[in-house]
């Protein structure tokens, strides 16, 4: 626990942050009950099954959201950045996390304690009404990637995974590469497919120079394409 860290801090004083628009007390109060945490890559930062404590905000790195399917399969369901939350679900329905969470990077997250959490809620009109519409963003996007993966050919859902992780995370100083690595498996259980068809799917987007490939970064060199082949589905 280190709530000066000025890493932790951001969950509360970002622009970016719901907490916002609290009152300096409100702030304070949120501080005393806030606890930080370090992960590094590949660490667990919760498990399906278990109870949730807090709200989990992701002051820092990347993680994935992911439940295990059949076979021991798994689905990505979300990507995270700072300053966002994640586990949140559980929390506000008094339930078991029914996913996982798991750095992609090295991580620091914030988890202010539960009954603190509620009672902000209750006496900031302000903070309730950006958590609804926070929860009410990530059920669009929920239901829109739920007929993506269901409906979309795999060249249409690989196209289209991309173009969400450069969304989500960004494009770096070369203009072209992926802010974020990921496994090829990773990028097959983004997109609903198998590690296989993801390989070879990548290897064509490379072919017809709409990306190109070295390791676990990606570059993006004709945008347009692979927006026309995410829409074609």
């Amino acid at each position: 626990m280190n709530l000066k860290n000025p890493r932790c801090s951001s969950c509360l004083e970002s622009k970016m942050s719901l907490f916002d628009v609290l009152s300096p007390t409100e702030k304070q109060l949120m501080r005393e009950n806030t606890s930080c945490a370090y992960f590094k890559k590949g660490e667990i930062i919760y498990k399906e099954g278990e109870r949730p404590i807090g709200l989990i905000c992701l002051a820092e790195g990347k993680a994935k959201i992911f439940k295990e399917g059949v076979g021991g399969r798994e689905q990505i369901i979300r990507m995270a950045k700072p300053v966002g939350f994640i586990g949140y679900r559980a929390l506000f329905a008094d339930d078991n996390y029914i996913s996982s969470a798991l750095a992609i990077e090295d991580c620091v997250t914030c988890t202010v304690e539960r009954n603190t959490v509620f009672k902000l809620l209750k006496g900031n009109v302000q903070l309730s009404m950006n958590i609804i519409k926070f929860m009410a963003r990530e059920l669009g996007f929920s239901n829109q990637r739920t007929v993506t993966l269901t409906q979309k050919h795999i060249r249409g859902r690989l196209a289209e995974s991309l173009l969400f992780l450069k969304d989500t995370y960004g494009i770096d100083d070369d203009g072209i590469s992926l802010k974020v690595m990921l496994s090829r498996e990773d990028l097959a259980n983004l997109s609903n497919m198998t590690t296989s068809n993801a390989i070879r799917t990548l290897s064509a987007f490379a072919n017809e120079k709409v990306i190109s490939i070295s390791g676990r970064k990606i570059k993006i060199h004709d945008i347009n394409k692979l927006e026309k082949i995410s829409d074609l589905g």
